[in-house]
């Protein structure tokens, strides 16, 4: 099991992810997208500050970190991670009433990192298996098959800036692999919100001015919920998932939030799951397991050698 920790933790974090994009879809019909995007930072950002006073006292003697790095790497980090964040929650608040389905099309959307992912590694040199191609075309089924009941039915400006917001999710992915490696994972994930916290708190100061506590007090939950378990703990799980795991394989892995979020409506709201989104999930756990062969055989090879 110990070869598997970083996609184990990568399916926590996908689960996390899935069942937060209902709350997400109900806070923006009451809070504007960057006051929301940063309450969420800034309790996150708290929720990993108290992790991390506790785990002082109790591990007094932990490993140190080079801070230059760590603030350097949680600076580009939170930086892309605060333009994917916004994008989403932007995205999401622009759907027409008359759209259905706003977390299933915006979570399919937003998964399509799952394609762009192994492209971009492609720019860094990272060799991807043929199976983790073919994993990831079938995730891509999954999903549209989990996200799209009714197929796209027009372009919305939503779904532009989902699009884009997969984008930024892909180099927040691929910058992850590349800077957070040498980093601690909590830490590295307590400067990133707290820089995504201060930019968009800026921009919602600047724009969103009319937002009273009132309506903040009323959307209490749904923050508590993204801010502490979505971004303070599933985004640091990435970061020490991702340690243990290629590129390519994380974002396969990741995109199982499709399925929590189905799975998350079933069981909150009691949406019963058709014969297509079953067909989904089935897929994308194929997909996910499927991910993980070219690592059983490599480390197979290395074994027998």
């Amino acid at each position: 099991m110990k070869k598997y920790t970083g996609s184990l933790l990568l399916v926590l974090c996908a689960f996390i992810w899935g069942t937060a994009f209902v709350a997400q879809a109900d806070a923006a019909e009451s809070i504007p997208p960057f006051t929301f995007s940063a309450l969420r930072s800034f309790v996150g950002a708290a929720a990993l500050g108290i992790f991390l006073l506790v785990r002082r006292k109790v591990q007094p003697n932990h490993e140190k970190t080079n801070f230059k790095k760590l603030i350097t790497a949680g600076i580009i980090c939170g930086v892309v991670l605060t333009i994917a964040m916004n994008l989403q929650q932007v995205g999401i608040s622009v759907y027409p009433d008359t759209v259905n389905n706003v977390p299933g099309r915006s979570g399919f959307l937003t998964a399509m990192y799952v394609v762009l992912v192994p492209i971009g590694g492609i720019f860094f040199r990272k060799k991807v298996h043929p199976l983790v191609w073919l994993a990831a075309v079938l995730a891509v089924i999954a999903l549209w098959l989990l996200c799209l009941k009714n197929g796209f039915g027009g372009i919305y400006l939503g779904d532009v800036l989902m699009f884009i917001c997969a984008l930024a999710f892909t180099v927040h992915i691929i910058t992850v692999d590349t800077l957070g490696a040498q980093a601690d994972g909590v830490l590295l994930s307590f400067v990133q919100f707290l820089v995504a916290g201060v930019i968009s708190a800026v921009i919602g100061f600047i724009f969103e001015l009319h937002i009273g506590m009132k309506t903040i007090g009323a959307a209490w939950l749904p923050i508590l919920y993204v801010g502490v378990l979505s971004s303070g703990v599933a985004y640091t799980l990435q970061i020490v998932g991702q340690k243990k795991t290629e590129p390519a394989v994380a974002s396969i892995v990741m995109s199982l939030e499709s399925v929590f979020a189905v799975l998350g409506g079933w069981v909150v709201f009691g949406d019963v799951l058709s014969g297509r989104e079953i067909g989904g999930c089935v897929c994308m756990v194929a997909a996910v397991i499927l991910a993980q062969v070219p690592q059983f055989i490599n480390r197979k090879k290395v074994k027998e050698g």
